[in-house]
């Protein structure tokens, strides 16, 4: 297992996937890493529905724009994670909401995400957050029910080709002391 520091900055977006399957115990892992993710008041607002049927894919490729440099990867990769959450409980205390923002589930499941993709990253697979599609579309496809919403599509795979690093910002052009 790497350090965490190394699987970081290594993560990349991977949107071209080799023809294997991933192992049932990677996979678990994975999911291990959403257990343990952070969420607010311990909510755990996270539903993960994991695909791997390739009609239900097909039907999950119909609600992503072709545009969408992603697209390929819903059906390509072996596994297709779809991140849902619970609503009406992150962010919420005594079915009141509690923040500015409202509904927390957001943040979450970004958080969850990025929990995905670097345990993914630490065993040998690629994964690449996909946000642009159409959700209604794809949340039906895969039956979520009434009171829970379809965040975001995750393929999962070994990498074929493995893009290298974006330009990133010095943390002095993001930091700022003590006030903005």
């Amino acid at each position: 297992m790497q350090d965490l520091m190394t699987v970081l900055k290594e993560r990349r977006s991977i949107r071209n996937y080799e023809d294997k399957d991933v192992a049932d115990d990677k996979l678990q892992t994975i999911l291990e890493a959403v257990q343990w993710s952070p969420s607010w008041a311990n909510t755990q607002c996270w539903e993960v529905v994991v695909i791997k049927d390739d009609a239900v894919k097909e039907k999950v490729l119909e609600a992503v724009p072709s545009a969408n440099p992603a697209s390929k990867s819903i059906t390509r990769a072996p596994v297709l994670l779809a991140l849902c959450a619970k609503l009406g409980t992150s962010g919420y205390f005594k079915e009141q909401v509690t923040t500015k923002f409202g509904d927390w589930y957001m943040f979450d499941l970004g958080i969850a995400s990025q929990s995905i993709c670097l345990a993914a990253h630490a065993v040998g697979l690629g994964t690449v957050i996909v946000g642009l599609f159409d959700h209604d579309k794809a949340k039906a496809a895969i039956n979520v029910p009434e009171g829970y919403e379809l965040v975001a599509l995750i393929p999962v795979g070994y990498p074929s080709k493995v893009p290298s690093a974006p330009k990133r910002k010095a943390p002095e052009a993001f930091t700022h002391k003590d006030t903005f």
